[in-house]
């Protein structure tokens, strides 16, 4: 398999605190097998060695697959390991600094919120994606400001980069996501808290099928 971040689909973020019960790359393993293309490595603890050795087994994982690795806010990490890139917040160190240390093959996507202008700029500075969100209460960032469904649409007349959507986004809430425009899901407990990762991310990509049909 080749991965493209045009093609779209599950974008799995990992939470060390929704495991359900086994090791994180087992169920990270999961997540690839279920049909999962896109990774992101999110741990914020402190401790270097622990992520690193987590974010290398993670990137081995990607590459049997042809899937692809992206680590949480840390450029640094991402360049150590040779990660395909990062996922950078609006508080992070300058999509600038990531790209010159990362390089122009790197995949770098920016957090806009619920700010079609964010998206604007972050495009004009050589942003790879844009993620828009939290789209639904999130238990992940409680606090995040919600944006509404139809800015994924106005987000893909205005520009000419995928579109990621994030926030509380559950199987039932999938479909509308992408009927709206969303490129990618960007999902965390509704995929690491279940029991069965695997096929819960294939019921994902199966209600996006029929919307793949009829474009």
């Amino acid at each position: 398999m080749t991965f493209s971040l045009t093609q779209g689909g599950l974008y799995a973020i990992t939470d060390s605190r929704c495991l359900s019960g086994t090791s994180l790359e087992q169920e990270v393993e999961d997540a690839l097998q279920g049909g999962c293309t896109l990774i992101q490595y999110r741990d914020k603890s402190s401790d270097h060695a622990k992520r690193s050795q987590q974010a290398q087994a993670l990137l081995k994982l990607c590459h049997s697959v042809g899937a692809c690795l992206l680590i949480n806010d840390d450029w640094r990490l991402a360049a150590d390991i040779g990660a395909h890139g990062v996922h950078l917040g609006q508080q992070d160190e300058q999509l600038e600094i990531a790209r010159r240390e990362l390089g122009n093959q790197a995949i770098i996507g920016i957090t806009c919120h619920d700010q079609l202008s964010l998206a604007v700029e972050a495009q004009q500075q050589g942003a790879d994606y844009v993620a828009f969100g939290a789209f639904y209460p999130s238990s992940s960032k409680p606090n995040a400001r919600p944006a509404p469904l139809s800015l994924l649409n106005k987000a893909q007349q205005s520009l000419q980069l995928p579109v990621v959507a994030i926030g509380g986004i559950t199987l039932q809430r999938a479909p509308e996501l992408w009927q709206q425009g969303a490129d990618w899901l960007a999902v965390i407990n509704d995929i690491f808290a279940r029991q069965n990762i695997a096929e819960h991310c294939r019921s994902y990509l199966a209600c996006r099928q029929p919307l793949r049909d009829q474009r």
